[in-house]
Order: C-alpha cells, then structure tokens, then sequence
C-alpha cells in the first residue's frame, strides 16, 4: 500500500515532459555550440526567457561549454540527441553557494545544471551533460596526496572544491530521466537535496570515461522524501544508488531524514554497491523500497549500510529485494564502523590556517548521540554468483542491528562470512554455497540474536 501510495503522489505532481507551451532555441540568444566559446551568458538567457512562460529550453546539435546554470519553476531543458552541455575547466565559473557537501552545510561551488528552491520542473532529452571531470579529479589527487600524510585524508573532499554534474536543492516536483546521458561529473553526479516529490527516469550515468572519478557517486538522495528513482543504468566509481542524511554534529543539528524512497529496476555497471545507505546517517531513514536492481562484476557490494560512532542516526522499515549480484564480492555488508580515516576527524596540532568548516567536522559528539541504530530491515530474494564472502555484519555491543530478517538467499561464494552485534535476526529459506564448506559465524550477539536460522549449504 505504500508503495502504491507514493507511486500515486508522484505520478500526479510530475509535470510531462514537452508540455510547455513554447520552445526557447538556445542558439537564438547567441549561443555557438562549437565547444570552445563560454556560453553561459546565452544558455542562462534562454533559460530565464523560459521562466517568463513556463517554456522549454532546446539545443540544436552542438558542444555547449559552460559554466553553472540555473533552472527555474516551469521551466523544461530537453538536450536533443547530438547536443552536448559540457562543463568548464575554470572553478571561477562556478560560483560559491550555500549547500551541503558530504554531509555538511557550507559554501560550495555551484553545480554544472542547479534546480535551487523551485518547482515543476523538466531536464530531458537523449543528449549529454559532461562534467568534463579529469580536471577535477586530478585537482582531488594532487591534494589528497599531499594531505594524507599530514593526517587530513578526511578533509579531502572539502577542500578540493569540485562541482557536481547536478543539484536539486530545496525543489520539488521535479523530472530527470529521458534517456539523458550524465558522463565525467566532477564530484557527485546528481545529488537531490532537501526536495521532495523528485523523479529520476532513465538516466545513464557514466564516470569511469577518460580515467575513474573519485568520489563520482551517482544518484545521492540526501535528506529528502518521497522520491522514485527507475531505469537508472550507472557506472561510477563511487556510491551509485546511495540514501544519505548527514553527518557528525552538523547532521545532528539539521536533524532531516530521508524517507518515502523507492529505487527499482536499475543496472549497476561500476561502483560502490547496488544499494547504500550511508555513511552520512545523522539525520535518519524511513520507509526505504529497492528491488529489481542488476549489480554486475568489479561492484564490490551488493547492499551496503555504513555509518560511524560519531554519526548517529537511524535507519527503520528498510525493504530490500529481488537483487542479482553477478561477480559482487560481499552481496551484504553492514558496517558501522566505516572508513575510520575518513569519518573520523580530528585537527592536526599547529595546524595553521584553520577553516572554520574544520572545527564543524572536528566537533565531538557524545557516545550516546554519535552511536547510529539500525532496525526493522528485510533483505530477500537475493542472488548471488561469484561471491567472495556471503555476507559481513558488524556494528557495537551497545548499537546492536535489531529485527533483521533475511530470507530467500542464493549465494555462491568462497566463504561464509559472519555477523556481530545483532539482536532478534530472522533468517530462513537461505541458500549459500561456499567453496570452503564454511558456514554464516556468529559472534559478539547478545541474548536473543539468531544463531542457527541461517539454513546455509
């Protein structure tokens, strides 16, 4: 029934594509499209001429390069087949906004394509959005090299200020899908953030060309609620269908969950994981639906729940099902206790400098707030050729995963693997093959965690 419902709110505000009642020719407000002109000035023209009427905004066949752009409420962008918007290499042509980056609130460049406090919006079409990423990515390299050994791996993706491919901030109603190619993002490809009533349809997302993109997650939904994610065929070098809702203190204080989330019927080529959840968790998770989604060989997930001790959170009513995981090496990984180079931050003494950004990234958060929960999952009718491990669950003694239940897995995989802190699990109908002869371990379990449920082979 929910699922119904939230297909039936989002089918009835989701403004049809080519409704508008006229077309802006980018072209006739000055615009080349011989890939080497800044053409921002003409596209930003079209685009606001579109606003004026609730209009759509078309390219004839071309290379647009461009900084940020800014869609409007109404308006509809159709990037026709043979028609490509390509970012700039200059950071200048992306001006410093006000958002939230990897789970903070700060003053960040623009994305490439920006939606930002609007509605009933359209981005369509069969073309291609280039972020034009190795740029960017080369910038990250550089400068993690020389952080890492000053102990600042964590503030890596902070201070190497790549634009996302796409933002939609603070919108709603609103359509991405078509066929559109999204290649080469900066950084986040698309990222939907504090919106609601978003639907992503048919989108191909591709940023392992020219190079493998750090941190190019693909579809990030980032505290924000009722949204369809469908037809999604992605290859990144990240997190690629990822939930998230803060981090650490900040994400604390914003206190905004995700929810009313459904992702089906998708292809996950390279990346992270076919589903994650996290590890930004601060804010929460509710309601949550993923099923029918293909994880192909090199995924090194196939559903991925990561978070840390000073993230807090939740996660609750989590529905995850009809997954096949072809060559994925762990099928299920929990751990909340992720990447601690990364999640942990801590100042460097004598450091000099200091963004204020650091201390909200450094600020303590107590046990009691900064242990995430996680509970009332369901995980079934999962597939699973060419496995490494089945399955690796680990959380805290005092942060145990309560009400699991795991049901209708196929695994095949070297080894078993094991689960610790978990309460009240309830596993059956569950199939593993191991090529060791091992079997699901247990360990760490308080009174009442499952302990021979599994019904593995």
């Amino acid at each position: 029934m929910r699922r119904i419902a939230l297909l039936a709110l989002l089918l009835a505000a989701t403004p049809m594509a080519f409704a508008a009642p006229k077309t802006y020719f980018v072209n006739d407000f000055g615009a080349k499209g011989d890939g080497k002109t800044l053409e921002t000035g003409a596209l930003q023209k079209a685009l606001d001429a579109a606003a004026t009427t609730g209009g759509t905004v078309a390219l004839k066949p071309g290379t647009y390069l461009t900084g940020s752009l800014f869609i409007k409420s109404g308006v509809t962008l159709n990037v026709p087949e043979g028609a490509t918007i390509l970012g700039s290499q200059k950071a200048e042509d992306y001006p410093m906004l006000p958002t939230r980056i990897a789970g903070i609130e700060m003053t960040w460049p623009a994305a490439l394509i920006n939606v930002r406090s609007q509605h009933d919006v359209v981005i369509t079409g069969t073309g291609t959005i280039d972020g034009d990423g190795p740029v960017w990515w080369k910038s990250y390299w550089d400068l993690r090299t020389g952080y890492e050994p000053k102990g600042l791996r964590w503030a890596s993706d902070y201070d190497a200020r790549r634009p996302r491919l796409m933002l939609l901030q603070e919108s709603t109603n609103v359509t991405v899908g078509g066929g559109i190619h999204l290649r080469r993002a900066g950084f986040w490809t698309l990222q939907i953030l504090y919106s609601s009533k978003i639907h992503v349809d048919g989108v191909i997302i591709r940023n392992n060309e020219g190079g493998k993109g750090p941190s190019t997650d693909g579809i990030d939904i980032d505290s924000s609620h009722d949204i369809l994610v469908e037809h999604a065929d992605i290859d990144v070098n990240d997190d690629a269908l990822c939930l998230k809702s803060g981090r650490d203190s900040d994400g604390l204080r914003v206190n905004r969950p995700t929810e009313n989330v459904i992702l089906r019927d998708s292809i996950i080529r390279t990346g992270a994981a076919a589903v994650t959840i996290g590890s930004e968790t601060s804010g929460g998770f509710r309601n949550i639906e993923a099923y029918n989604i293909t994880a192909l060989h090199g995924v090194p997930n196939g559903v991925l729940f990561k978070s840390a001790k000073v993230r807090g959170g939740w996660a609750k009513d989590i529905r995850i099902h009809d997954l096949t995981l072809d060559g994925v090496a762990i099928p299920i990984r929990i751990n909340m206790n992720w990447n601690p180079s990364y999640s942990y931050a801590e100042i460097p003494a004598g450091l000099k400098d200091v963004p204020p950004y650091y201390y909200v990234l450094a600020t303590h958060v107590p046990e009691e707030k900064g242990l995430p929960h996680f509970s009332d999952v369901h995980i079934w009718n999962i597939k699973a050729t060419g496995a490494k491990t089945a399955i690796l669950v680990s959380a805290y003694p005092n942060a145990t995963l309560d009400n699991f239940k795991i049901d209708h897995l196929e695994i095949e995989a070297a080894t078993a693997g094991s689960i610790s802190n978990a309460r009240n699990w309830q596993m059956s109908d569950n199939t593993i093959h191991t090529a060791d002869k091992s079997t699901v371990k247990f360990t760490d379990n308080p009174t009442g965690a499952a302990e021979t449920a599994f019904g593995d082979k």
